[in-house]
């Protein structure tokens, strides 16, 4: 599931609904969609690592928590980049992202994270919803805490989460040339990401409302928050190189690891997005490096920023329209129960 691969867990039906995959050995597995229609794997596509079936085998329900985040992930990267020349674009073909996932740009290093985090976030919040019947809460939080207030309640286990991500998404990256470096390195940092925004989260018990006393758990950072911050380690990535120890005592993980292009740079940290070459022109077409130009788009002509049209447009020019639109306005509870609205148009330019 990293990342050619992971783009290949999920296929796409013509109506655009998300498909699972699941493996057809393990009938505790089966998924259905929202009509109810059992969902399952060709035994002939092969589409999962032999490692990634047998983890789906011993954690029964876990697949349709990869697919929820996996879902989830590719909403919040056309959210994150909606006014970004590259604004993550997805197909319906056999590669979800197209050709960039080939690539070690910033864009691919942030695919790869938010994919990560996506399935992190999803395996420890099911965890915690009783989905997958191999983990349940992390209770290991229990007892003393502070004066006023002790551990206790339902802490999301984003512990196993982070297990399962690694053993699973990683599970696929193979050799040790510098792009498996990236990958694997993007990958952790997207975990990192889901673990180091948990927060405590409190209940109050006492007489009549007072809080003489608060049970308190550690609850997930809601997954926008997790794309903010990976939006933000994509703005600031390091761009490194191959590098090697030169020991062949060392072990092969250490023999091998990411250096800062620039030497007078800091090595990137766990949290960072790293990448090795420069991203493409995303102006125009290519079919080559597989991106769809910004043809189509729209800007804002008031902003002088990424979004506005002399950016986004690429210096091209654009046009403007305008058109009228007619939405629900001033509505009105009515005791008991419902609602009425008047029809307000308003005048819309859109460029």
């Amino acid at each position: 599931l990293a990342l050619s691969s992971l783009s290949n867990t999920l296929a796409v039906n013509n109506s655009g609904r998300w498909w699972g995959i699941i493996n057809v050995a393990s009938s505790t597995n089966l998924l259905t969609d929202s009509k109810n229609v059992q969902l399952v794997l060709d035994p002939s596509l092969q589409l999962l690592s032999r490692k990634q079936r047998k983890l789906i085998r011993q954690n029964p329900g876990i697949l349709h928590s990869v697919s929820s985040g996996l879902q989830t992930a590719i909403k919040e990267c056309k959210w994150q980049f909606r006014n970004r020349r590259w604004n993550c674009p997805t197909s319906q073909g056999p590669n979800i992202f197209g050709k960039i996932v080939n690539r070690g740009c910033r864009e691919t290093a942030f695919i790869f994270a938010i994919t990560s985090a996506g399935v992190t976030h999803s395996v420890a919040r099911s965890c915690s919803e009783g989905s997958i019947e191999s983990c349940t809460c992390d209770y290991r939080r229990r007892g003393p805490g502070g004066p006023d207030w002790h551990w206790g309640g339902c802490s999301d286990n984003i512990d196993f989460g982070r297990l399962f991500g690694r053993e699973f998404v990683d599970s696929s990256e193979k050799g040790r040339d510098l792009r498996f470096l990236m990958n694997l390195h993007n990958n952790e940092a997207g975990r990192m990401t889901v673990f180091s925004e948990m927060r405590q989260e409190c209940k109050c018990h006492g007489m009549s409302g007072s809080c003489t006393v608060r049970t308190c758990w550690m609850r997930l950072p809601t997954f926008r928050a997790v794309g903010d911050v990976l939006k933000d380690r994509f703005d600031g990535a390091s761009r490194v190189i191959y590098g090697n120890k030169g020991s062949n005592r060392a072990s092969r993980v250490e023999l091998h690891h990411l250096e800062p292009e620039n030497p007078a740079h800091k090595p990137p940290s766990p949290h960072d997005l790293v990448y090795f070459e420069k991203s493409p022109n995303f102006c125009t077409y290519s079919g080559k490096t597989g991106t769809a130009g910004t043809a189509g788009r729209f800007c804002n002509s008031s902003s002088p920023g990424l979004d506005g049209c002399e950016l986004l447009c690429c210096g091209r020019g654009y046009r403007t329209r305008t058109q009228r639109v007619t939405e629900r306005c001033n509505c009105t509870f009515h005791w008991c129960c419902h609602v009425s609205c008047l029809n307000c148009t308003n005048t819309q330019v859109l460029h």
